[in-house]
């Protein structure tokens, strides 16, 4: 997320400042200001099913009797008798579902990069753990409503606005997860890849 740019103070002429007071009988301050820290409790679930049903049947009969013919001898005579009938059918019936769910639970510490004009922080944090060669990146940011502070700064991720949530790796472990751009080519324009 790009760095946004810090917002100027007015000066009052007062010696209080709102933005910097810190009360010495509510605990641990809250965050304010740029550079104050936080928690983000990620707790995330998302489902979503689809279903369809597709059923079509068609059916056709036809019959032609011809004018006939007292003779009924000859060439002519048997043109003249001819019967004729079709008849066919088809039928298509489709069926299909979809389900799609995924959990996201964990902690992260972020910090206030900036303070909006209504009072909302914009926060963002990064934490990476490099292990046997495989590193694992979590990337958070969202804005911060402060009236949604719990105790010891604690925030809900469902009360983060604009919440963004990433999770990248590097090394063998990830790269043996994923398709090559060559084989994502062969795979899209071969069949038998």
């Amino acid at each position: 997320m790009p760095r946004m740019a810090n917002i100027e103070r007015v000066n009052t002429g007062s010696l209080f400042n709102n933005n910097t007071f810190t009360s010495p009988f509510n605990g641990r301050a809250r965050p304010r200001n740029v550079g104050d820290s936080l928690k983000i409790e990620i707790a995330e679930s998302m489902s979503a099913t689809s279903k369809a049903k597709t059923d079509a049947s068609r059916q056709n009969a036809m019959a032609n009797k011809g004018p006939g013919s007292n003779s009924g001898t000859g060439f002519l005579g048997s043109i003249l008798n001819l019967d004729a009938q079709a008849s066919g059918s088809d039928s298509f019936s489709g069926d299909g579902s979809s389900s799609n769910s995924s959990n996201f639970t964990g902690q992260i510490a972020a910090s206030v990069i900036n303070v909006l004009p209504n009072g909302h922080l914009v926060v963002a944090g990064e934490r990476s753990i490099a292990m046997n060669g495989d590193a694992k990146t979590l990337r958070f940011s969202g804005v911060v409503d402060p009236r949604d502070f719990r105790p010891q700064n604690i925030v809900a991720s469902s009360d983060v606005i604009n919440a963004k949530m990433e999770v990248v790796g590097r090394g063998d472990v990830s790269e043996a997860g994923q398709r090559t751009w060559l084989q994502r080519v062969l795979t899209n324009t071969l069949a038998i890849w």
